[in-house]
């Protein structure tokens, strides 16, 4: 049975009606006719990490899809439920975005987790779910070993993002956008102690952006 909202998510909502929304009223009735997004942002759902205010953005500027590490999974055809895909057909094909961020970020727990060793996860979903992390994990720890757990996630933390990219590739609507119109496709960082945002140049080299 189902329970009135919690406290904070109702003052939060009076907040949002009293302050915010009377400021952006004419943009919202606005977007109530549709939307158009120049960014798909593929990002963790970790609480910390929000792309919409690390980008400050705009109602109606970005499309967002958030999973556990920001992952693009592998195309799979077997016609079950797969979000990522269906957020990024949605956003490539019916929105026309100019760009795909995949946006990864500092002390991720599902990076952890694998980093760790899946084999360690009691987890039903979880661990399925993080299988495509394992090539960076096996690739990181053969480049540093595995004494340090804090070295191999900052490194798998920027490879599983990379990978994603590579990923987005599988999709014939993805490269079709960048063959046709121009899309691009970008991987970055956010670090949650320092505020600093990591950009992936076309040599899968993370550089920071100046603030």
């Amino acid at each position: 049975m189902t329970q009135g909202p919690p406290h904070k998510l109702v003052a939060g909502y009076r907040r949002f009606r009293s302050k915010s929304y009377p400021a952006e009223r004419a943009l919202y009735q606005s977007l109530s006719e549709g939307q158009k997004p120049h960014t798909l942002v593929i990002a963790c759902s970790d609480s910390r990490v929000d792309p919409v205010h690390i980008f400050g953005a705009h109602p109606g500027d970005l499309f967002v899809v958030r999973n556990v590490a920001n992952l693009v999974p592998q195309i799979d055809l077997d016609g079950g439920r797969h979000g990522v895909s269906a957020a990024l057909e949605f956003a490539v094909e019916r929105l026309a975005v100019e760009h795909v961020v995949v946006m990864g970020h500092g002390q991720c727990g599902g990076i952890e987790a694998c980093a760790i060793g899946l084999d360690k996860l009691e987890s039903q979903f979880l661990g399925p779910w993080l299988e495509p992390l394992q090539p960076a994990r096996a690739e990181v720890i053969a480049r540093v070993g595995e004494e340090s757990l804090a070295t191999v996630c900052d490194q798998m933390e920027l490879l599983a993002v990379e990978h994603s990219v590579r990923r987005l590739h599988q999709f014939p609507f993805v490269t079709e956008a960048i063959r046709n119109r121009g899309m691009q496709l970008h991987g970055a960082r956010f670090s949650i102690a320092s505020g600093i945002l990591e950009w992936m140049n076309a040599d899968g080299v993370f550089v920071p952006v100046v603030p």
